[in-house]
């Protein structure tokens, strides 16, 4: 059994008590319209189950979600007409987060509507690069 959260309103949608504008439903995934849409498109795919945050989220449901995606970018882009969009999925409340069920956003980029984004990039040198890539390794 998959665990839910009677107070998510995610889960609530799943569950059926919220109503949404379904696009997509399968065993372990669903997908519906953005309430709040950033463009016209702008798609929510959540798993079923309840996790806050991507790295809680269960293999097999990251799986059928990564199934998904692509044919679910298809249809929107093919629907909107958008030839450019963003894929996004948030983690706790400093990277924006507003829903702690995990949920990827389908983001048509349709003239000035879509996502804007501020990029500061960093610079990666090679001893740094190369302590990182040691430590994630070794937690694969």
């Amino acid at each position: 059994m998959v665990q839910t959260d009677p107070n998510c309103i995610f889960c609530r949608i799943v569950a059926g008590t919220i109503p949404c504008h379904k696009v997509y439903e399968d065993d372990h995934v669903l997908a519906f319209l953005d309430i709040g849409p950033l463009s016209r498109g702008h798609t929510l795919v959540i798993p079923k189950g309840h996790w806050a945050t991507l790295e809680q989220v269960s293999d097999e449901a990251g799986a059928a979600i990564g199934r998904v995606l692509p044919r679910l970018a298809r249809a929107v882009l093919n629907a909107t007409g958008a030839k450019e969009w963003n894929l996004l999925q948030n983690n706790g409340r400093a990277a924006h987060q507003v829903v702690d069920h995990v949920h990827f956003h389908i983001i048509p980029k349709i003239g000035d509507t879509g996502l804007g984004l501020d990029w500061p990039a960093g610079k990666l040198a090679g001893e740094n690069a190369k302590a990182l890539l040691n430590a994630m390794r070794q937690q694969l």
